[in-house]
C-alpha cells in the first residue's frame, strides 16, 4: 500500500504523526504503553481502527516493559479516548493473550493483521456500489491513516479506481481539526483519484445541485440497532443526503461495531478542549472571553444509513442486529469473533 499509519520495527510502534500532515512527514518511534496513550489522546494517530490497533501494541509494549499488570495497562489506554470502540477491542484482545500466558505482541500482530484484511475486504465488497454513482462525498479522514492501511471510506474508491471508475471526491474539510482538507487529500493526492476540496457548510449545496452522487463514510463506533457515531457533521450529511435522495453509506471493520449497545443513545460522546474551535493554524480566530463547545463525535439514527460496507458485505440496517446477534464474540468486549475475513488473513500469513 502506498500508505500505512502505523507498523512494528525494531522492537517500537512506528507511527506517521498525522498532526503535522501535509505539511510534514513525521515517523514517530515509540516504546512505551505511555508514549502510545500519548500519541491516541493528542491525535498523533488517530482514526478507530488505527487507534486500536496502536492500543494493541500498546498493551505489549506494557507488557515487554515488565513494569505494570494487564489490568493497569488496559485502563491506562482506555482512558484515552471514550468513543471509538476499536480501541477498546484492541486492548482487550491483548490484554486477553496477556492474562492467558500467551504472546502479548504475537497477538498484537495477530489483531493488526486481521483489521488491515477486514478493510480490503470491505474495499472489495463495497466498489461496485460507485461504478455508476462515481462521484462521492466524504467527511473526516476513513482511509489509510485512520486504519493502517487501504482504508474504510476510501477502500471501496481504491478498488473502484483500479476496476476502472472515474471517480471524483468531494472532501469535507471536517472542522475543527481538518482531517478530510489535511488527511484525506493528501491520501487521494497520493493515489491520483481526483478530488476537490470543500467547505463543510458547502456539502449540502452539492447534494441538493446533483453534484454527488453518493455519500460513505466511517465510523467509530456502530450500535446493534445501526445507529453510529462518527466525526461530528456526520449527522447533518446524512439528514441532508437522505432529504436529496442520496445514498448515505457507512465503511467499518466489525471491531466497530458494539453488540452491547442496541442503539446510539448510550454512545458515549467525547468532547475535546475549546480551543480546537476557538483557533486556527495556531492563531485565535474568536474574541477573547468567548467560549466553545467542542463535541469530537455525533450519533446518526440508522434511519439515515443506506447500507453498511462490511467485511463480509454490503448489509441493510435492518438487517444489522441479526447478523450480529449470531457471531460470537470475545469475553469482555462486544467484537465480532472471526469472519471471513480474519481467516482469510491467517491463511495469508
Amino acid at each position: 500500500m502506498r500508505v500505512r499509519a502505523l507498523w512494528w520495527e525494531d522492537d517500537r510502534l512506528a507511527l506517521i504523526d498525522q498532526r503535522l500532515l501535509p505539511q510534514r512527514e513525521r515517523i514517530l518511534r515509540l516504546r512505551t504503553a505511555s508514549e502510545v496513550a500519548r500519541a491516541i489522546r493528542t491525535m498523533q494517530v488517530r482514526g478507530a481502527p488505527a487507534i486500536g490497533v496502536a492500543a494493541a501494541y500498546g498493551m505489549a509494549l506494557a507488557a515487554r516493559g515488565g513494569r505494570s499488570t494487564p489490568e493497569r495497562a488496559a485502563q491506562r489506554l482506555r482512558s484515552t479516548r471514550p468513543t471509538a470502540y476499536d480501541l477498546f477491542v484492541g486492548v482487550e484482545t491483548v490484554r486477553a493473550a496477556w492474562v492467558a500466558g500467551n504472546d502479548p505482541l504475537a497477538a498484537a500482530h495477530e489483531y493488526r493483521a486481521r483489521v488491515v484484511e477486514e478493510c480490503r475486504q470491505i474495499g472489495l465488497a463495497g466498489a461496485d456500489l460507485f461504478r455508476t454513482r462515481p462521484n462521492v462525498l466524504t467527511h473526516c479522514n476513513a482511509g489509510a491513516l485512520a486504519t493502517v492501511e487501504w482504508g474504510t471510506a476510501l477502500a471501496p474508491l481504491r478498488v473502484a479506481k483500479e476496476r476502472g471508475a472515474d471517480l471524483f471526491v468531494y472532501v469535507d474539510e471536517t472542522r475543527p481539526l481538518l482531517q478530510g482538507a489535511r488527511l484525506t487529500a493528501w491520501e487521494l493526492r497520493r493515489e491520483r483519484i481526483p478530488h476537490a476540496v470543500i467547505a463543510d457548510n458547502a456539502a449540502g449545496h452539492f447534494l441538493r445541485t446533483g453534484a454527488i452522487d453518493a455519500v460513505i463514510v466511517g465510523a467509530d463506533r456502530i450500535a446493534r440497532n445501526g445507529d453510529f457515531a462518527n466525526k461530528i457533521g456526520t449527522y447533518e450529511k446524512a439528514v441532508v443526503a437522505r432529504e436529496n435522495g442520496i445514498p448515505f453509506y457507512v465503511a467499518a471493520p466489525w471491531s466497530t461495531f458494539d453488540g452491547s449497545k442496541a442503539d446510539g443513545s448510550s454512545i458515549p460522546v467525547e468532547e475535546r478542549h475549546g480551543d480546537e474551535v476557538l483557533r486556527m493554524a495556531g492563531r485565535r480566530t474568536a474574541p477573547v472571553g468567548s467560549a466553545a463547545r467542542n463535541p469530537a463525535f455525533d450519533v446518526t439514527p440508522s434511519r439515515y444509513v443506506t447500507a453498511f460496507v462490511t467485511p463480509d458485505g454490503v448489509l441493510k440496517p435492518s438487517g444489522l442486529a441479526r447478523r450480529l446477534a449470531r457471531t460470537r464474540r470475545p469475553e469482555g468486549t462486544g467484537h465480532l469473533g472471526t469472519t471471513k475475513a480474519a481467516k482469510s488473513s491467517r491463511r495469508s500469513r
